[in-house]
């Protein structure tokens, strides 16, 4: 007989029920449906989404949380009671709201879960969440005036076209084809490239980067080149073939090599938008050659105010974007920078190699270096605008800010450097002679006479004077 007879058998039928009570414990597997199905947000507000989690199975206090792919874009709380009734166990089901809050730019997944005595279960449904800037007046004068800028510039462009001077460069391309080449071909590859690299893990900083890189040449490199000494007329003529091979070059690289870059910022390439952006650029530049030919003293007026117009365009486009997209600030990091500066530096750096390679001489060297590396900013950024939906076109804009502001600072330095290595040989030379023209206060200084006609200018040693 068993010593704990009649106990033995409570303790089977306790032993019997342990795994009825394990599964109990155990959380059920739960699905979620959300009304509406997406949404979109602004920053620094919130949007109110219903959700109904099912389950067989789910107990009276069993919590219900929420989870957010990115917390530094979105994230959500239940904005009812997030606690399971005995109600809400019965029909197997709960309904309540959630209040979705935008954080930054972007875009993330909201989730749910239940929770029971630290064991939680995640629905495999999520929300996708938008989060996005509000329109404002500003936003909108911002975009209009880059429209209007560009197209003003590229009618100026239309109006400096030198035909004669671009058919004598034709003649033997050296130097345009070396411009091109790294202009069409360096800069889309290796802006391609170095996104990878920087940003390996953001396609959409990656796709703000590629389009700077396929963006034609600004119009500040013509300035630029004449202040550092370097060869003008190739500058303009350079500066005249790739604005007309740009609007090859650009949907051609878009197109292409773009793809791998839409695709990967699950973002469809617009071509309906870029064809509209290439044919609105063809226009103005139609026009101004119209102009330069029927109304040739406003085109000589307007090629007059290019170079002005020109500098003040860029500086317009950096001061405006950064006081009406404050908010580009916090996107700057040190990869940010890093792309910022590498898009011009290495134009430079390439441009000026290849064409010493290429036997070219310095000022022949500086002027493809600087058409190189100076990308039309403005353009990119409107491009980036006009082609993509929010928010991809506010987070892509910080990489042509980016360059705009690091594109000047080698120019400077060269420039500074050449001011102070002037000065210095100035210096120099001047001393010599300082030395032996010197006068004894008591040997007055006696001009000498100036010449006549008969007496034709010629130049004096130091000894004789």
């Amino acid at each position: 007989m068993c010593p704990i007879w009649p106990l033995h058998l409570v303790l089977l039928y306790l032993l019997a029920l342990c795994p009825l009570w394990v599964l109990c414990q155990q959380l059920p597997r739960i699905s979620a449906v959300f009304a509406p199905n997406a949404t979109t947000v602004h920053m620094d507000q919130y949007q109110l989404v219903d959700v109904t989690v099912y389950a067989k199975g789910l107990l009276a206090s069993d919590e219900i949380l929420v989870t957010t792919g990115d917390p530094d874009v979105s994230y959500a709380e239940v904005n009812t009671t997030h606690i399971l009734t005995e109600t809400d166990a019965i029909n197997g089901n709960w309904t309540g709201k959630l209040r979705v809050h935008g954080v930054f730019l972007g875009r993330t997944d909201i989730g749910v879960q239940a929770k029971r005595n630290g064991e939680v279960s995640t629905a495999d449904e999520t929300i996708p969440v938008v989060v996005t800037r509000p329109e404002r007046v500003i936003d909108t004068i911002f975009t209009a005036s880059i429209a209007i800028f560009v197209s003003l510039i590229f009618i100026n462009f239309g109006c400096a076209m030198d035909w004669p001077t671009v058919k004598e460069v034709l003649r033997k391309p050296i130097g345009p084809i070396i411009g091109l080449i790294g202009q069409f071909i360096f800069m889309p590859l290796m802006s391609f490239g170095l996104g990878y690299l920087v940003f390996p893990d953001n396609a959409a900083l990656h796709l703000g980067m590629f389009m700077t890189g396929v963006a034609p040449g600004g119009g500040a490199s013509n300035i630029w080149t004449f202040i550092l000494g370097g060869n003008l007329n190739l500058s303009l003529a350079m500066t005249s073939v790739s604005t007309l091979c740009a609007f090859g070059f650009m949907p051609l690289w878009i197109f292409s090599l773009g793809q791998v870059v839409f695709r990967a910022a699950h973002i469809g390439v617009p071509y309906a938008r870029v064809a509209m952006f290439v044919v609105g650029l063809l226009v103005p530049l139609m026009i101004g050659l119209a102009m330069q030919r029927y109304t040739p003293k406003i085109s000589a007026f307007m090629v007059k105010i290019l170079k002005g117009f020109s500098s003040t365009l860029l500086i317009f486009i950096i001061v405006f974007a950064i006081i009406t997209n404050l908010y580009i600030f916090k996107l700057f990091t040190w990869r940010i920078v890093v792309a910022g500066m590498g898009i011009p530096w290495l134009g430079y750096a390439f441009g000026y190699a290849f064409a010493r390679a290429c036997r070219r001489v310095h000022a022949d060297a500086l002027a493809i270096s600087i058409e190189t590396g100076i990308q039309n900013t403005g353009i990119a950024i409107f491009l980036l605008r006009y082609a993509l939906d929010q928010p991809e076109a506010d987070i892509t804009t910080v990489i042509p800010v980016a360059s705009a502001i690091m594109t000047p600072i080698p120019m400077i330095c060269i420039f500074v450097y050449q001011k102070i290595k002037g000065c210095m040989g100035v210096s120099s030379n001047e001393e010599p002679d300082t030395k032996k023209s010197w006068k004894s206060p008591s040997r007055p200084y006696m001009k000498s006479p100036s010449p006549t006609a008969s007496q034709p200018l010629m130049p004096t040693s130091n000894s004789a004077a």
